[in-house]
């Protein structure tokens, strides 16, 4: 997959990097997990899109960047990963921006595996398959959306 945890994780603030704290497992880091002491799942371990039938572990967090748009569905996978967490756990899941990343190119032209755009909040999306992360966020039980942010560095 490449090196997106790397790169992000630069340019995080402090509070972002507190969620990471016990044990965590980073779905789709290939090889450039989150941290070094995590649980690593790729594609050698299983499908991501049914990951319960692969891990039957809980974590503190779960950590996805640049993974969810090359899921067959996305809300599903993300009700999935979310089943890892222990009570009280965080999610941090990294999607690309639609408009940053495939700039209004669809399919993507920058990665032929990508089944899904992402966008923020925005009403109206040029993408034909656009997620709204406000709304999926609001489709995956038992949880509370604590913040989202547009990560533009470099673009």
């Amino acid at each position: 997959m490449g090196t997106e945890a790397t790169k992000t994780k630069r340019i995080w603030p402090e509070a972002t990097r507190a969620l990471l704290k016990g044990s965590g497992i980073d779905i789709g880091c290939g090889p450039d997990p989150i941290l070094p002491n995590v649980d690593r799942f790729d594609q050698e371990q299983g499908d991501a899109n049914e990951i319960t039938r692969h891990v039957q572990k809980q974590y503190d967090f779960v950590f996805s960047s640049h993974t969810l748009e090359h899921m067959r569905d996305p809300v599903k996978a993300l009700q999935e990963w979310v089943q890892l967490l222990k009570p009280g756990g965080h999610a941090v899941v990294l999607v690309p921006d639609e408009d940053l990343y495939e700039q209004g190119c669809w399919p993507s032209v920058f990665n032929s595996d990508h089944k899904w755009t992402f966008t923020l909040h925005k009403a109206k999306s040029w993408s034909p398959k656009s997620v709204n992360v406000t709304q999926l966020a609001l489709l995956i039980p038992g949880t509370e959306l604590i913040a989202f942010e547009l990560q533009d560095h470099g673009y």
